[in-house]
């Protein structure tokens, strides 16, 4: 370690001296060699505290290479949106990859793609297309569960049974897929589940609550999965990750894009958060991921001081109000 610091002190000392004199004599500074330390020393903090993330989430075991001959992707709602891309995207890789939707697909499926039909908020008809699945191809060792629906509406105005439709599929699924297809996990210590959430797991707004308040559970969901894999179930090698995407453009939100030049917050493609998605499972990689990246920030809104928590949501949920209020004005035209 000695010798290290002498090689690094004579490195700078000469590196210092082919600089102006000006510049040597602002660094010389106790003042900027001050700020320097401390800039090296957030470094190396931030260095390490990334490292302990990423080794945790791995459950302090490395990664698998990646076979795509021995790995089988289970998608669900992979017709349309998001889950489209993703299976367009893991195709190309050569990998299987089969989807369960309620919808028929309405476009010719890659030769390594397979559909199945069924209803994922039910465990029988799960249980029961399940059995054809292991049968054709064997068990799944990626499980995307990335189905989801949203509407809008008012606490008070929003029907029942779209308050229930959005609790089956976005979070109770979860758990009827995840007791399905899991324990074969479990058993070789090899799998990944990605739960797709959302960024209104962080923040809550009007005409959403039911939407917040289901990828809120989703998350949840995801954290108490990742801790029963390792502690109940031995299973350290299953991978778990979660993608919380903002706005995405999908026929979700098409109130939304037909009005975008009234929405003043970030839109994203498909594309993008298929990457993202297709990341984590080509690298066998834990994780929680935020899209975009810029809004990293909203997990941690949650911490922030109550009035800083309401002013944020109160932005958010103003973009939208504002939006309902021109799409009433151009329907009353």
């Amino acid at each position: 370690m000695a010798a290290y610091l002498d090689l690094l002190q004579q490195y700078s000392q000469t590196a210092l001296a082919q600089l102006p004199e000006p510049a040597q004599q602002l660094l010389l500074k106790p003042v900027t060699q001050k700020a320097l330390a401390a800039f090296l020393a957030l470094g190396l903090v931030r260095s390490v505290n990334k490292s302990l993330s990423q080794w945790t989430l791995q459950n302090w075991t490395r990664n698998e290479k990646w076979v795509p001959a021995r790995e089988l992707i289970l998608l669900t709602g992979g017709c349309s949106g998001i889950g489209k891309q993703v299976m367009e995207d893991l195709a190309k890789t050569g990998v299987r990859v089969v989807i369960l939707d309620i919808n028929e697909p309405t476009f010719k499926l890659p030769a390594n793609v397979f559909f199945y039909r069924a209803d994922i908020t039910s465990s029988a008809s799960i249980a029961e297309v399940a059995k054809t699945i292991r049968s054709d191809h064997g068990d799944p060792t990626v499980l995307v569960n990335n189905a989801g629906v949203g509407h809008d509406g008012t606490i008070l105005d929003e029907p029942e049974a779209k308050i229930r439709q959005t609790f089956e599929v976005n979070t109770i699924s979860h758990f009827l897929m995840v007791k399905e297809f899991l324990p074969a996990m479990v058993k070789a210590n090899h799998g990944h589940v990605i739960t797709i959430a959302s960024m209104a797991s962080f923040v809550a707004l009007g005409e959403m609550a039911d939407y917040c308040c289901s990828k809120a559970s989703a998350l949840a969901f995801h954290e108490s999965l990742r801790q029963e894999l390792r502690y109940w179930y031995n299973a350290p090698n299953v991978r778990t990750s979660v993608v919380h995407p903002m706005w995405v453009r999908t026929p979700m939100i098409k109130m939304l894009t037909d009005h975008e030049s009234h929405f003043r917050q970030p839109i994203m493609t498909v594309q993008v958060v298929s990457d993202a998605i297709c990341k984590q499972i080509l690298t066998q990689t834990s994780g929680q991921v935020i899209l975009p990246k810029s809004q990293s920030a909203a997990s941690l809104v949650r911490a922030m001081p109550t009035w800083m928590q309401e002013g944020i949501r109160t932005i958010a949920s103003g973009s939208l109000r504002r939006l309902r209020e021109v799409q009433k004005a151009e329907e009353a035209k």
